[in-house]
């Protein structure tokens, strides 16, 4: 456990706030108490301090889970609803302090028709925030041991940063603790979006909070250092940490981006130029142009509105109503709402996205004016033998003939003993089973799709049982879930236009970090991208080289430059282009 040495008179303010709605983000004085620099984390430390003994993986969101954990105290109301909801799909664990109050509540306030699938834990809590202080779930060598990974908690919330531990010997799994330096590091789940393949994304917050001056006490660690910590405990190999934004002052990313699959981003959408629109354009753009899925394909990306606040306004003068603070309860997906004009359309988004998942929205204007939704203030435990599917869906085909061969990861730790694959053209009339075969020289499981003539649509699911008889699908739904693809042929070919290239506008401008300067050019063509002062004279050379033909990004990073009135430069044989940035 980790323990705070503090002056008397800063005792008693803290115990009382526990008491209160304190928010997602820092209570002043929390943050009087951060800055004094009375931290002292005492050499003997609950947990195991070393990393896990076998290599690990973090699992993803969708994955499934044995039990969500919430701790019964603010926005009671809210809690109620994804208890009812998520004791249909798994154990519900309470954090409170008194189990027949929760249970009276339940029962009588909220008319909850029965308690079944809910056990409580009894232990000390600060907060609602279990999301960024709860345990995180890794598995030894990818499907073995469970384990609960507990960083120290970026608030001053002692009570808070032992719910881990708790619930780590409520259920029996080992913790492993980065608590003791060198490997010491503080981390927030919501700052955390795992892939379930190693990968991993977070807001540069965590660069902050554990480098250089930090105010938490622990060892000053490079970014290099910190990809190792969570490459030890965490089994992360890439870590794509994009710039914090202007107005989000938590700079929690699940507020903004959350991972529908291990090659899908959902990413809040702002009318053009508000908020911190901009800002997550631009690092979204940098993501999508510097890295790839694990499948070695690029992201795919679904945009979802971000609705104003009642008065109209957005952020920073507005509260966030983020959509993307969801979460998965194995086949349930629940979802923060705010205003029927835009959580119709957003749920119906999400269904389209997710087909057979039970999409529930819960109301959260309540609660998000303290920086949190429905991800925020819940945790997921993953079941103890997973059984893992990863699969990259099949991408729409033009003129296709041959079968369609359909590949998939498929692990236990008892063994695989069979993968089949279910396909049909018509969901109303059932599937079609085709065993998959495996290759143990990738290793992978391989089934086919026979040929289809087009037009046509082909839905499909796998379904994987391990030598101990377990079963699983995937999507988890199926067969009401699943995945699909088009098949059709070509209908005519488009006059290609004459050799251009163009920018279109930067973005965010005026620049504070990370800015885009998205590129179309009709084929492809030599050119170079600089950065010019206001005398025309060359700060930087951006890029200089072939411009691909189609869309392409290209990227300042504005926190190297001084603050000031420059300009961006295109040049090719056929144009040159300018455009004013500012740089603050």
């Amino acid at each position: 456990m980790r323990y705070f040495t503090l002056l008397f008179s800063l005792i008693i303010p803290i115990l009382l706030s526990a008491q209160k709605d304190l928010p997602r983000g820092m209570a002043p004085q929390e943050w009087s108490l951060l800055q004094s620099g009375l931290y002292d984390f005492p050499e003997e430390l609950d947990g195991i301090t070393d990393p896990p003994p076998y290599p690990v993986r973090a699992m993803a969101e969708w994955e499934e889970i044995q039990a969500l954990a919430v701790t019964w105290t603010s926005f009671k109301p809210i809690l109620a609803q994804i208890i009812e909801y998520a004791k249909e799909e798994c154990e519900v664990i309470v954090v409170c302090s008194d189990s027949n109050q929760v249970k009276y509540e339940l029962t009588n306030n909220y008319f909850l028709p029965d308690l079944n699938n809910i056990t409580y834990l009894q232990a000390p809590y600060n907060t609602i925030w279990i999301r960024d202080y709860g345990p995180n779930c890794v598995y030894a060598n990818d499907v073995d041991s469970l384990y609960i990974i507990d960083w120290i908690y970026n608030r001053p919330r002692p009570k808070d940063d032992l719910v881990p531990e708790k619930i780590g010997a409520f259920m029996n799994i080992p913790v492993y603790s980065t608590t003791l330096a060198p490997t010491d590091l503080v981390h927030t789940g919501g700052n955390y979006l795992p892939d379930g393949m190693g990968t991993a994304f977070s807001e540069e917050l965590v660069l902050d909070e554990n480098g250089v001056g930090n105010s938490f006490g622990v060892t000053p660690k490079t970014e290099a250092e910190i990809d190792q910590i969570m490459n030890s405990f965490m089994g992360i190999d890439t870590y794509i940490k994009v710039p914090n934004l202007p107005y989000d002052g938590i700079h929690h990313i699940d507020m903004h981006w959350y991972l529908l699959d291990e090659e899908t981003l959902l990413v809040a959408q702002y009318p053009e130029g508000t908020a911190d629109g901009p800002q997550i354009e631009a690092n979204l753009q940098y993501v999508l142009s510097n890295y790839t899925t694990p499948f070695g394909t690029p992201y795919k990306v679904v945009r979802i509105q971000s609705p104003p606040a009642g008065n109209g306004t957005y952020p920073p003068f507005g509260d966030y109503r983020t959509y993307s603070n969801l979460l998965y309860v194995n086949k349930t997906v629940l979802v923060p709402t705010y205003d029927p004009q835009y959580d119709e359309p957003n749920l119906e988004i999400l269904r389209q996205q997710l087909p057979g998942y039970k999409v529930h929205g819960i109301e959260c204007n309540s609660i998000i004016g303290s920086l949190g939704a429905l991800h925020c203030i819940t945790k997921a435990i993953g079941v103890a033998d997973p059984l893992l599917i990863q699969h990259k869906p099949l991408e729409n085909v033009v003129d296709y003939y041959e079968p369609f061969e359909v590949n998939a990861f498929i692990q236990h730790r008892s063994g695989i003993h069979s993968a089949k694959l279910y396909f049909t053209t018509d969901t109303t009339q059932g599937y079609t089973a085709v065993p998959m075969t495996f290759n143990d020289a990738d290793p992978h499981w391989t089934g086919y799709i026979p040929a289809q003539l087009a037009p046509t649509e082909v839905f499909y699911y796998i379904e994987g049982e391990s030598n101990s008889g377990k079963t699983l699908t995937r999507p988890m739904p199926a067969p009401a879930g699943y995945w699909n693809f088009t098949v059709d042929f070509t209908t005519g070919t488009s006059e290609i236009p004459a050799a251009l290239a163009e920018m279109a506008p930067l973005f965010p401008n005026p620049a504070s970090a990370i800015t885009c300067i998205p590129v179309t050019s009709s084929e492809s063509l030599e050119g170079t991208i600089e950065l010019v002062d206001m005398l025309g004279r060359t700060v930087q050379t951006i890029y200089s080289g072939s411009i691909p033909q189609g869309e392409s990004k290209y990227f300042i990073f504005a926190q190297n430059f001084e603050p000031g009135t420059y300009f961006v430069r295109l040049q090719t044989e056929l144009v040159q282009q300018v455009q004013k940035i500012i740089i603050r």
